[in-house]
């Protein structure tokens, strides 16, 4: 994407159609400020926001990025501000219409000679971080969870010099649920397939209560369940765990059986080596929150670009949040690979207008009130921000939420926009890395996977310089392009993967915690 940038007040406007522009300053542009030889400002515009290029009449269409993100509610005079307040949201794109799998793919040369160095599992699959993973049957034993990681990171995990780290993967989730409702499949197999997130090196360990609908033996029903005893013979290869085993005698047993089962897993993966992988065994997640008006041009383009490097090396990317993906489908639907992968991105898009509609909302809800602070209007100008992280690759796949990555390429993982609930499903799909993009800053990361932050403005990434690992909005001022970030940012992914760099807020211990999607009933 390429866009233009007028020399001495930066107002950016992305395409030749476009009769907006976003301001670039930092603390905005002042009334009276002349930004082309036509157009002055008539009213202080803050950074990020809009100026309008022509005179807009009431009903007149606003145009941003090549395409109509809303109509004028009221005249706006040329250099006025263009805001939420005066663009009324345009319908979404019908998808009974739209055509499928009708871009022929250009031709790409392969990317050869890159690699990271990852852990390799017996299932072929590559781990970017060395965890033991603690999984829960129900949110009962959460607190118990959270004691034994404490103890085990002071009692035990000094002791294993080659595994990072050891989380609970606690959830709201287990009882007290509809567990037989369809909608019920969502969360149930999102918690059976994060256990099986390759950075966990396939050792399965889970802590139920006892009494719970979801039992902890249907987290891992693909393989043996061992439920460990608390017996001098206990099973060395014990995978589940239940508080109410009624051989256990107080809180201080339970604790000592965790611990033993743990040490068991610890052993395992500290025999666990980085060794070279190619980037085809990667499998990055993609995600923006906190976005504002230059992530569109400088942040997501530049991520767009990287994904673009990892598939023509033969990688995994992903690209979610479908919320933030609806009003710009039009976009995407004719890069599917097939009509079917076409019909499947129609498929959860009318899903979830099912699912908001339900609960009485649909997708004015979204942006938030910080995205309206950087200068997103409705959720159409976000949408078609936020797709552009998905490169120009084809789209190969489309998954369902808490589903796990069937093909190499570009997939289209369906989540809602969320930040946790986003980042939990694609710890699903089976990411072992995620970059994440904020024009707002957000200290949003992930125990289990690493995940670099890149900012979209300057002003966010000089100002939350501890915290970002790559400022994409030297795009803005015109100090890089679009591709030398994309190239940055991609051998940033190698070095991460490779453990050769740590990302900001691992440095800082700074994590969230898993969110279900759950859309079933509870009861």
């Amino acid at each position: 994407m390429k866009f233009n940038q007028t020399p001495k007040t930066h107002v950016i406007k992305v395409h030749p159609d476009d009769n907006v522009a976003i301001v670039v300053e930092a603390g905005g542009l002042s009334e009276g400020t002349r930004i082309t030889d036509d157009v002055v400002l008539v009213a202080a515009i803050p950074q990020g926001h809009k100026v309008a290029l022509t005179e807009l009449a009431e009903g007149d269409t606003v145009v941003r990025y090549g395409e109509v993100i809303g109509t004028a509610t009221c005249a706006i005079p040329k250099g006025g501000h263009v805001n939420e307040t005066n663009v009324r949201l345009p319908t979404p794109p019908p998808l009974d219409s739209l055509p499928l799998a009708t871009r022929k793919a250009a031709p790409v040369e392969p990317l050869e000679g890159y690699t990271f160095e990852g852990f390799r599992n017996p299932d072929g699959s590559v781990g970017t971080k060395n965890v033991l993973g603690i999984s829960t049957s129900v949110q009962c034993v959460a607190g118990t969870v959270e004691h034994v990681v404490q103890r085990i990171k002071r009692e035990l995990l000094p002791r294993f010099p080659n595994v990072d780290d050891v989380v609970g993967l606690n959830h709201a989730y287990g009882c007290g649920v509809a567990i037989n409702a369809p909608a019920a499949i969502v969360p149930i197999r999102t918690l059976k397939n994060i256990a099986l997130n390759p950075n966990f090196g396939n050792e399965v360990m889970v802590i139920g209560l006892g009494c719970e609908k979801l039992q902890p033996s249907t987290l891992i029903d693909d393989r043996p369940v061992k439920i460990y005893e608390n017996t001098e013979a206990a099973n060395p290869d014990a995978n589940v765990l239940s508080l109410q085993n009624e051989s256990f005698q107080g809180f201080g047993d339970m604790i000592d059986g965790i611990l033993a089962m743990a040490e068991r897993h610890l052993e395992r993966l500290n025999r666990r080596r980085r060794e070279t992988c190619p980037v085809s065994d990667l499998v990055v997640g993609t995600q923006c929150g906190g976005s504002d008006a230059f992530s569109g041009v400088t942040a997501n383009p530049a991520v767009g670009f990287a994904a673009d490097l990892i598939v023509r090396a033969g990688g995994s990317v992903m690209f979610s949040e479908v919320t933030e993906v609806r009003d710009a489908i039009h976009l995407l639907t004719p890069r599917a690979v097939t009509p079917e992968v076409g019909q499947a991105l129609l498929d959860q898009m009318a899903w979830y207008d099912d699912y908001l509609s339900l609960g009485q909302a649909d997708r004015s809800a979204n942006p938030s009130p910080g995205n309206k602070k950087g200068g997103l209007s409705n959720v159409v100008e976000k949408a078609l921000g936020s797709v552009i992280k998905s490169g120009n690759s084809p789209i190969a796949d489309v998954i369902g939420p808490g589903e796990r990555l069937r093909s190499k390429g570009l997939t289209f993982a369906a989540t809602p926009a969320s930040d946790f609930v986003c980042g939990t499903l694609q710890l699903a799909a089976g990411m072992n890395l995620q970059v994440f993009t904020t024009g707002r800053g957000t200290p949003y990361n992930l125990s289990m996977a690493p995940v670099i932050k890149v900012s979209s403005n300057s002003t966010l990434g000089q100002r939350w310089h501890d915290l970002i690992d790559l400022d994409a909005g030297r795009i803005a001022t015109g100090e890089a392009s679009i591709e030398d970030i994309g190239w940055e940012l991609f051998h940033l992914i190698l070095d991460v993967a490779s453990g050769r760099k740590q990302v900001a807020a691992d440095r800082l211990g700074l994590y969230n915690d898993l969110v279900l999607f759950n859309p079933a009933p509870v009861t």
